[in-house]
């Protein structure tokens, strides 16, 4: 065989253009899906925050005299009725906690000092939607959100 037979097709360059994008789509997928799912993970782990944050308030003014009618039951701290105000919350940040995950405690320690406070610990597992894409802990990612509340006397 000569040369001479193989020289147009060493020199065509029609389909060149599929070739390259074909080689560089995965790599370009994965950098935009990438950046989508850690701006999830960002948005849930803010979401969680927010949510013990406004659980906690909820818990603590429940403590005083002029209580909140969102997480009380009857006028009094209910803890199942906290919980479901957390998930309130967090359903309204697109995130689904579940119950498990909500810990309130109108006793707690925080910063230091010496009780008084409410506190909200939250554990949730972010899960990528495109795993095969995007390269996340099999599990899931774990995030916990905290915070306190000084009781209302």
């Amino acid at each position: 065989m000569s040369l001479g037979l193989w020289r147009p097709l060493l020199n065509a360059k029609r389909g060149a253009t599929a070739v390259e994008f074909a080689l560089v789509l995965p790599m370009f997928l994965m950098l935009v899906f990438g950046a989508i799912e850690f701006g999830r993970l960002l948005w849930t782990e803010q979401a969680l925050q927010q949510t013990a944050a406004a659980t906690a308030r909820c818990v603590a003014l429940a403590q005083g005299t002029h209580p909140s009618g969102s997480c009380t039951a009857s006028g009094a701290y209910s803890q199942t009725t906290a919980i479901s105000y957390a998930q309130n919350i967090a359903g309204g940040w697109g995130v689904t906690v579940p119950s498990s995950g909500i810990t309130p405690s109108t006793s707690a320690n925080c910063g230091g000092s010496a009780g008084g406070f409410s506190q909200v610990s939250l554990s949730y597992t972010f899960t990528s939607v495109v795993p095969q894409l995007v390269h996340l802990n099999s599990a899931g990612v774990s995030l916990t959100a905290s915070a306190c509340y000084p009781n209302n006397p």
